[in-house]
């Protein structure tokens, strides 16, 4: 792929040009969440009906929830086609749709076995010939060998990636007219835009998008209503990433597969397509997975089992020999399995304690812990653990609670204008996921309206006012340039290393995997130097993670591979990080004007 376009996006990402950060046209698309009741179709039942005891199912809850490599936010398990438990993490619920990122593969790999089942598509057809209008002398070229089968293997060896996701509005042509890295088939190199590539299929074979494809194929069968799905600048369904799915509808989507594609005594898709799908078609590094991937699939690390999977614990884990589905969503710091989470989910369940035979009378006292425990952990205020660490804890928690109130009441009617004005409320992951890139932050304002606590945040034609609890978790929809977005905001008085007073400010987005983590320092007692450090969490060391690539190919450009040596990658590094989480400033509004 051509590196101008990358190292501009670069450029302007660290020089913090928002306006021109983009090269992709923008427009809004996300709906709000429906508020009306989900269509629920697996009916529930206690986990030891099932032939699960509660108590394990405690003991994940706990190792979850406890894990500092683990943030959990939505967890559902179904075994025998019956939800045997469904626990959202506060401040997230249960119900909620969660952006799916590469989880949605997998239903991308869905769309096309249907076409292939249709007998309008086959695996072996090559892109030259199924994108006739668009193919050129270096397409063909380049891509003659290209197949169907080598985008849902992730085997094209195509050089054009997810960066290119940012660089220009059509990503097909970028596609077809870029290099070749090796033949394809021969190795694996995990690549979005093979998924979307493979949404463009769909596209050019039956005139829909895959999302109208799917409407009376899959959603609708299916009893799928809350489902939304991102496009390209072209129209095109974004296949690799960009859907939104509820985790009892991406439980069904899983129980499909257990039930070979057959659904209320109807095929769906084919028997066949179901088990090409989920056997390995090609081994993966070692760090990236465990036992090889099928068609947009990964082979899960309990035998026999295989995986949605999707960044940072977006996972659908399907056990056919339990006859058990695993629905996680989470905000963890892992692009892909190998992670902590998914270590406590395997090792639980490979215990014998899971089918252990126990008196009804123990199974309903460990039932009524487990459901105590889910009560728990779907709290959204910070209380003490009294019983755990004594008064002395609730005294800490109470000090700190007062203190927070004491340092908001000092805040109340106080403007700050920032210096630099680039920083904004959406984290920067997801302002590159979702093209949505705002102009930044130039005005914050502490108030307190019917006896909320609220921060407004002026970022270009935009207000945003958040309501942010003391200690708790407090609900707000915000507006990021026409798409609305549901988060939950708490905040709590500290003190840094330094002595200095720090209002934390933490924001949720509620149908995302990131957090915004806002920190407000005062540097002298009136209140009038203000310092901010913006961060995000999964943060910097993901993105850099999953910058490697462009890092490299940018300081082994011919222009730059001279300037400091081996020092360069190093110091790219260090300034995306200062670009990930900046340090502002700002004065009082009446000292600026």
């Amino acid at each position: 792929m051509e590196q101008k376009p990358i190292l501009e996006f670069i450029w302007n990402l660290i020089s913090r040009n928002t306006k021109e950060i983009s090269k992709v046209d923008y427009f809004p698309q996300k709906p709000v969440y429906p508020q009306f009741s989900q269509n629920e179709a697996f009916p529930r039942a206690t986990p030891y009906s099932q032939g699960i005891s509660p108590k394990s199912i405690i003991d994940l809850l706990d190792q979850l929830s406890e894990s500092s490599h683990t943030h959990m936010h939505q967890l559902m398990i179904i075994k025998n086609g019956k939800i045997i438990t469904e626990c959202g993490f506060a401040p997230y619920t249960r119900n909620l749709w969660h952006a799916s990122y590469s989880l949605c593969k997998s239903i991308t790999g869905i769309a096309i076995g249907m076409l292939i089942d249709e007998g309008k598509l086959h695996v072996d057809g090559r892109l030259v010939n199924i994108f006739k209008r668009q193919k050129n002398f270096m397409t063909i070229f380049r891509q003659r060998d290209i197949t169907v089968k080598h985008l849902l293997t992730m085997t094209s060896g195509v050089s054009f990636n997810e960066a290119g996701a940012v660089t220009g509005n059509d990503w097909v042509k970028g596609f077809l007219e870029s290099s070749v890295k090796f033949t394809p088939g021969s190795q694996f190199e995990y690549n979005s835009m093979n998924s979307y590539m493979l949404s463009a299929i769909v596209s050019e074979i039956t005139g829909e998008t895959m999302m109208e494809y799917l409407r009376k194929r899959l959603w609708a069968p299916l009893g799928i209503t809350n489902v939304f799905w991102e496009t390209c600048p072209k129209g095109i369904t974004k296949g690799g990433w960009g859907l939104f799915i509820c985790p009892e509808d991406a439980g069904k989507i899983g129980q499909l597969f257990l039930q070979k594609g057959k659904w209320d005594n109807t095929q769906i898709i084919s028997k066949e397509w179901i088990e090409e799908a989920t056997s390995p078609k090609t081994q993966v590094p070692s760090e990236m997975g465990f036992g090889g991937y099928g068609y947009q699939i990964w082979m899960g690390k309990r035998s026999g089992s295989y995986v949605f999977n999707g960044m940072l614990g977006q996972n659908v884990l399907i056990y056919p020999d339990i006859q058990m589905i695993i629905v996680t969503n989470a905000g963890n710091s892992v692009l892909f399995q190998k992670c902590e989470m998914l270590d406590i989910i395997h090792n639980i369940f490979a215990k014998d304690e899971i089918t252990k035979n126990h008196s009804m009378m123990y199974y309903k006292y460990t039932y009524h812990k487990l459901q105590k425990k889910i009560e728990k952990l779907e709290e959204r205020e910070q209380k003490p653990k009294i019983y755990k660490d004594g008064w002395s804890c609730w005294k800490k928690w109470n000090n700190k609670k007062k203190n927070t109130e004491a340092l908001i009441r000092k805040l109340y009617g106080r403007s700050y204008k920032l210096n630099d004005t680039s920083v904004s409320l959406f984290p920067l992951m997801l302002q590159v996921v979702h093209n949505n890139f705002e102009e930044g932050i130039s005005m914050i304002h502490f108030m307190k309206t019917e006896d909320k606590f609220c921060i407004q945040l002026k970022d270009g034609e935009f207000t945003h006012t958040i309501y942010a609890g003391i200690l708790c978790w407090k609900e707000t929809e915000l507006n990021l340039k026409g798409e609305i977005y549901r988060v939950a905001a708490m905040v709590q008085a500290t003190k840094d290393e330094d002595d200095r007073t720090v209002l934390k400010l933490n924001i949720a987005f509620l149908e995302e995997a990131s957090n915004r983590i806002i920190k407000f320092f005062w540097n002298d007692s009136d209140m009038k130097q203000l310092e901010i450090q913006w961060m995000e969490s999964p943060g910097a060391e993901l993105i850099l993670e999953g910058l490697e690539s462009v890092a490299g190919s940018i300081t082994e450009h011919p222009i730059l591979s001279g300037i400091h040596g081996k020092n360069l990658a190093s110091i790219f590094t260090k300034i995306i990080k200062q670009t990930i989480e900046p340090v502002t400033t700002g004065m009082p509004v009446e000292e600026t004007e």
